[in-house]
């Protein structure tokens, strides 16, 4: 039987340096990322009405902009 909240979970200094990586485009660091969000990424897709991988594509490219937005303002 699995287990409804099995999420991945690492520490925050763990989450901080896949931010960085991410922010420095590293295709590993960013998937990385969206699997430790893939369960919230699929609830919330289930709220929006659209066909569920369109929704699915659409947070996650929103996401990956997001963090790369975030590296132009700290620079």
């Amino acid at each position: 039987m699995e287990e409804k909240n099995a999420s991945t979970i690492i520490s925050d200094h763990e989450f901080l340096i896949l931010l960085q990586a991410a922010k420095q485009k590293d295709s590993e660091a960013m998937l990385q990322i969206i699997e430790l969000f893939r369960g919230d990424i699929e609830n919330i897709s289930r709220t929006i009405r659209i066909p569920r991988e369109d929704a699915l594509s659409h947070i996650i490219t929103e996401l990956l902009e997001f963090i790369q937005s975030e590296s132009k303002n700290e620079g």
